[in-house]
């Protein structure tokens, strides 16, 4: 990778830190989808990042379970590769409803608890309702983005 695409991949993955995502995982995240390879190892990673292998273990764990990365074949080699996965995008907006349905869940406790005419009442009224909201509306909008992404040509699904 060359050093401006570097440079990128780590500011991206500083950016991504900032909102909560684990500081290798990040990187790691950005060294695959900043690649111009189709995959790369643990080994590989690590080398680009100046981290050992062994730290990968967890980072790719954790993306391969989030959707993002993917363990991919690669003939005549032993070792397992990583690659960014195609639509990685719309399966992480597409988890996104599990933590939508928690925070709807805790408003609706909350509601219960505190009464809808009370002042807490009506913030966890409008958590809510945005949830709510967010819940309806996050399928339509994938299902909209692959189906533009098949008809234009522009993505692998």
């Amino acid at each position: 990778m060359g050093a401006d695409l570097t440079a990128a991949a780590e500011r991206f993955a500083l950016t991504l830190a900032s909102y909560g995502l684990q500081r290798m995982t990040a990187r790691v995240m950005a060294a695959l989808l900043f690649s111009q390879r189709e995959s790369m190892t643990a080994g590989e990673i690590g080398e680009q990042l100046g981290v050992s292998s062994g730290a990968m273990s967890g980072a790719l764990k954790q993306l391969t379970a989030m959707g993002m990365v993917e363990r991919v074949p690669a003939p005549g080699s032993r070792r397992d590769h990583y690659s960014f996965r195609d639509g990685a995008w719309a399966t992480l907006m597409s988890a996104q409803n599990a933590a939508l349905t928690l925070m709807t869940t805790a408003a609706d406790e909350g509601l219960a608890i505190a009464g809808d005419d009370t002042p807490a009442g009506r913030r966890l009224t409008e958590m809510r309702d945005f949830y709510r909201y967010m819940l309806d509306r996050l399928p339509a909008l994938i299902d909209e983005w692959q189906r533009s992404r098949r008809t234009d040509g522009q993505g692998r699904l």
